[in-house]
């Protein structure tokens, strides 16, 4: 979703961002440098954090980027220039999806330093990268089959994809330190707040710093365009929406001018009006998806038009099935629509009553 509201929203850096392998200085002690993604979504932001743990001086990096040799090669630039001569001392990941976790494991190698991130995602993306987990293969094809993606190409090409996940995550740290809800973790002279939240992923951490007004906010909020909220094969009845929604509320108790650190995006001020904004723009998608069910019975992939009025490459496509179920499953498990396996072995959704 593009996001008409946009000017609802502050830009305190305007169109500035970092250039590849550089960083720029938002706060004294924070700092913000940009990867590269090989996908539509073309970026993703990263935080230096400056840290003291266990007596030493340093830096805390807050995601990793994708593993690849380009990537790589920017942060070896960013040592070398703008570290201060100082090393880093904790690699902290918001949550398991690749941009974020990709090199967790070379970079608490590299500088003999722990992980710190949820013990959901954790164990998640260990048994990601050692397979597959909602991301591709046969039973990701047979889950989007049961949902409408029946065309043959698509099927071999999500059959293809069983890699997905462990070609830019490769490996894992063997060991972390654990973050929770409501915990407080003490990184340099700040004090930052754990924030849970559900429904982008299993157990997704931002970091809010009180005494700045400050939030990382991961993939939890972004200005621009809405976060993905998919229902995937490993919970083919799961309601992440649901989760995602009530998270997102809970983001309207953080003060409404708090600088937000966005995974993807421009760091921005407009928390609360964010957070409106995109409860407002699901509930729209809930109504419309509901109003066509009350037409005729639908399967997912025929929403996909509806919901996603722009051309999609199959990356984009499997991600837009996961939330065309995911609006779907909501209006179901809260008993507004009517699930029916057809003789195909596709899911429909009707308005109609339950006997």
């Amino acid at each position: 979703m593009g996001n008409a509201r946009e000017s609802e929203l502050n830009y305190p850096w305007g169109d500035k961002i970092p250039a590849p392998g550089d960083t720029v200085e938002l706060l004294p002690g924070v700092r913000w440098l940009r990867m590269g993604l090989p996908f539509a979504l073309d970026h993703i932001n990263l935080w230096l954090l400056r840290d003291e743990f266990e007596g030493r001086q340093g830096w805390a990096i807050v995601d990793c980027g994708i593993c690849s040799d380009a990537t790589k090669a920017l942060w070896e630039q960013v040592f070398a220039q703008h570290l201060e001569g100082l090393p880093i001392l904790r690699v902290f990941v918001t949550h398991f999806h690749p941009d974020h976790m990709g090199l967790a494991a070379w970079l608490t190698e590299r500088w003999q330093c722990r992980l710190w991130m949820s013990a959901t995602d954790y164990q998640l993306a260990r048994v990601a990268s050692a397979s597959t987990v909602g991301m591709g293969g046969e039973t990701a094809a047979a889950f989007f089959a049961s949902h409408g993606l029946t065309d043959p190409d698509a099927q071999a090409k999500i059959r293809g994809r069983a890699s997905y996940y462990p070609s830019m995550v490769p490996s894992v740290p063997p060991s972390y330190r654990r973050l929770m809800n409501g915990q407080t973790v003490q990184i340099g002279n700040q004090s930052w707040r754990c924030i849970a939240g559900y429904g982008h992923a299993p157990e997704h951490i931002s970091l809010y710093c009180e005494a700045l007004d400050l939030l990382i906010s991961g993939d939890m909020v972004l200005p621009r365009i809405s976060t993905n909220v998919s229902v995937v094969d490993v919970e083919p009845e799961a309601d992440p929406l649901a989760l995602y929604l009530a998270s997102i509320r809970q983001m309207l108790e953080l003060p409404p001018q708090t600088l937000v650190l966005p995974s993807h995006g421009k760091p921005f001020k407009g928390l609360h009006a964010r957070a409106e904004q995109l409860i407002e723009h699901h509930a729209e998608r809930l109504a419309e998806v509901e109003a066509a069910c009350r037409l005729k019975p639908c399967h997912a992939a025929e929403l996909l038009p509806m919901m996603f009025k722009r051309p999609l490459d199959l990356h984009q496509t499997t991600f837009a099935m996961g939330e065309s179920v995911a609006h779907l499953n909501t209006l179901w498990l809260a008993g507004r629509l009517r699930r029916d396996k057809g003789r195909d072995g596709v899911f429909r959704f009707s308005a109609q009553e339950i006997a």
